[in-house]
């Protein structure tokens, strides 16, 4: 009897070791971590799936001793930066890039501070010479006088630019592909106001005014500013899909439109006259491709008749984009001396007919003036209908 107990305990013990299900458990616990999506949870793990606390995806299984083999290969995204790089051109489409899940990083020719516009200070985290492979190089504009004529920048566009599978530039950031030879052969934009100055840059490029951003494949070049978002957007739909890049926007709160015409360039006031030097208040600007109207305060010149003379000087000679000369139609003041309006015509060029006028008139402030500018294509060469805008084919515009 005494040789009984020792043995049956025994028996039950060998049999505890040998059932796993019956006592402790020899295998090691399950790991699970946040798909490397760039969240705060990235580098925390967790003992049971579900959901990242941070993100809210799905936790997947950490296999031992392998670096996280089941995590979501990333796209990347190197943002060149320079002192004048403006901020939206890169902070746009870093925030739209961010929220789609790619890892963005930042390169420099120094890994010192850049200056960006306003005064903001940002720190590089790669430089030129230890920055990593990128599936998307994004060149920002701003001041980039400096920029297309640093050597060693360019080099690194014209290097990384053949690695990357895309290439986006936003705004002026145009000019330094056309520096790199990238926009050779190709259909390209920029901001508004530099369309000109980009054709003559870069001579074997097609530049269009009517379009926010060009895709060409592997080069996409884009309008000024928030276009790069615009821009981002389309990259990530390329990458991950239509639904993804919407999500994106929803998440943003940002109204992506992937079929909008819209186009800063192609606005009407594209046919304005050149009245820089002027002292003048903005008071309201607005319009569409077919019409525009500008109201302003002017402070100088002093009287209706000098501002009615600079104007006439103005149309004929500082007209923009037209095809021909321009033609005044009239100019009198109606014998009223508070009342003077000039009216011309003219062809822009792509063919459309337009007829402009002008008129001045005394403000409630002594010695100051409204003047107001308005703009009509004519109705047979309109590119849509519209309604509620200012007349149009140089008739009763006012």
């Amino acid at each position: 009897m005494k040789l009984i107990l020792p043995l049956l305990w025994l028996g039950v013990f060998a049999a505890l070791q040998l059932n796993p299900l019956q006592g402790a458990s020899n295998s090691p616990n399950k790991v699970y971590v946040c798909p490397d999506c760039g969240c705060a949870a990235d580098s925390r793990t967790f003992d049971k799936p579900g959901n990242c606390p941070e993100c809210g995806m799905a936790l997947i299984e950490k296999v031992a001793n392998q670096e996280q083999p089941n995590r979501i290969q990333r796209p990347t995204v190197a943002v060149l930066l320079f002192d004048g790089a403006e901020i939206i051109d890169y902070a746009g489409p870093w925030e739209a890039f961010g929220e789609a899940g790619f890892k963005v990083f930042t390169v420099a020719e120094k890994n010192e501070p850049i200056s960006a516009t306003f005064g903001q200070k940002i720190n590089p985290d790669y430089t030129f010479a230890n920055s990593p492979h990128a599936d998307i190089l994004l060149v920002p504009g701003g001041g980039v006088y400096g920029a297309v004529r640093n050597a060693q920048l360019i080099k690194w566009v014209q290097k990384n630019a053949g690695t990357s599978k895309h290439v986006m530039s936003v705004c002026t950031g145009a000019f330094i592909l056309a520096k790199a030879g990238l926009l050779d052969g190709l259909t390209a934009t920029t901001i508004s106001h530099a369309l000109d100055d980009l054709a003559k840059a870069s001579p074997k490029t097609k530049v269009v005014s009517d379009q926010r951003y060009v895709d060409n494949g592997k080069i996409v070049t884009t309008a000024g500013l928030s276009s790069g978002i615009d821009g981002a957007f389309h990259l990530i739909a390329k990458i991950k899909g239509t639904g993804e890049a919407q999500a994106t926007a929803l998440g943003m709160e940002y109204r992506w439109e992937p079929d909008s015409k819209f186009a800063r360039a192609a606005l009407a006031d594209r046919y304005f006259p050149e009245v820089h030097g002027i002292e003048a208040d903005v008071l309201s600007t607005q319009g569409d491709v077919d019409h525009w109207e500008f109201k302003a305060l002017f402070s100088k010149p002093d009287s209706a008749g000098a501002i009615l003379d600079l104007l006439n000087k103005k149309v004929i000679a500082a007209m923009q984009h037209t095809r021909g000369p321009v033609t005044l139609v009239s100019s009198d003041t109606n014998g009223n001396a508070a009342k003077s309006v000039i009216e011309w015509t003219f062809t822009d060029e792509q063919g459309s007919n337009w007829a402009g006028s002008a008129k001045v008139e005394p403000a409630s402030a002594a010695g100051k003036f409204v003047v107001t500018l308005k703009i009509a294509r004519e109705q047979n060469n309109a590119s849509t209908s519209r309604s509620g805008g200012v007349g149009v084919g140089g008739v009763n515009i006012w």
